[in-house]
């Protein structure tokens, strides 16, 4: 794995809760979120990002049942997979939400710079 100084000029968004980056060498989304780290392929990526979306706070909220304080977050490949309280499924959804807006920008300021160059 890269250096920790080689990482921070490649981080593509940070929160107080985690950071993402992009690897080169491997073409993924690294997710480090609360000293949990795991590698995604794009795809892979924008699954996760739309099953954490998906979690719906608010019924979680008004349920007062025990079982419903946690909510069990996995991926397919196992990347992830962990209980989150409803406070650390907001902080991952603003860290993977950053990471998606992050990376639709630089496609889009690419686009657009190729555009004017030819």
């Amino acid at each position: 794995m890269a250096l920790v100084s080689d990482l921070t000029t490649k981080i593509l968004f940070e929160t107080e809760k985690g950071y993402s980056y992009q690897c080169d060498l491997t073409n993924s989304i690294i997710i480090n979120f609360t000293d949990t780290v795991s590698s995604y392929k794009i795809q892979d990526f924008l699954i996760f990002q739309r099953k954490v979306n998906s979690v719906d706070i608010l019924d979680m909220l008004y349920d007062l049942s025990d079982h419903a304080d946690v909510q069990l977050i996995e991926t397919t490949k196992k990347n992830f997979s962990r209980n989150l309280t409803i406070c650390e499924i907001v902080q991952l959804r603003e860290l993977l939400n950053g990471t998606k807006f992050t990376l639709s920008l630089h496609s889009m300021l690419c686009s657009i710079a190729n555009v004017e160059l030819i």
